[in-house]
């Protein structure tokens, strides 16, 4: 398996807003921090994507955004797919399996539960839940080996390597 996908919940909304509705809801000033907490440590761990799609909510353009701004990827060439916001464990596979096959690492940015149910799905028998029943939540980094193909997209078909959370960064820090 050398395909990586590096799954992203979006970080820490701000729930106290003039946003009109879900979709137009920005980061909080955690979520501010937390975002490009996340892209550092992952360009310390070697991850940066080769490709990066997004959902186009704000909350999660605001993430995708700052990652990228960490890992010196230019914030054009972040794919929005209108898809990924609201959308269902198939909604992501589809989105996943018309990836370029010359694409090596791909990260995607979204919102619960999608993501959960992804990483759960591709993950399969295997999962270990953490202790507080959140598989993964705001900022959480999901980084798994995947099959060579993206459209070969069975249940339990990848392999864990990681499941950060921006808290555990703080630690290292």
């Amino acid at each position: 398996m050398s395909r990586h996908l590096l799954i992203m919940r979006h970080a820490k909304s701000n729930w106290d807003t003039d946003a009109l509705t879900d979709f137009e809801r920005p980061l909080s000033k955690r979520g501010n921090q937390n975002a490009p907490r996340m892209g550092t440590w992952m360009s310390t761990q070697g991850l940066k994507p080769g490709q990066v799609i997004s959902s186009p909510a704000t909350r999660a353009k605001q993430t995708a955004s700052l990652v990228c701004k960490a890992l010196n990827i230019p914030k054009s060439e972040i794919i929005w797919d209108h898809r990924i916001y609201e959308a269902n464990l198939n909604n992501l596979l589809t989105v996943l399996k018309e990836q370029p096959q010359n694409v090596n690492r791909i990260l995607m940015v979204g919102h619960n539960p999608g993501m959960a149910e992804l990483v759960s799905y591709l993950w399969g028998d295997d999962i270990q839940v953490p202790p507080d029943g959140n598989l993964m939540p705001t900022a959480t980094l999901a980084h798994l080996s995947m099959p060579e193909d993206w459209a070969a997209l069975e249940y339990g078909c990848a392999h864990l390597n990681s499941l950060t959370r921006p808290k555990e960064i703080k630690a290292i820090e």
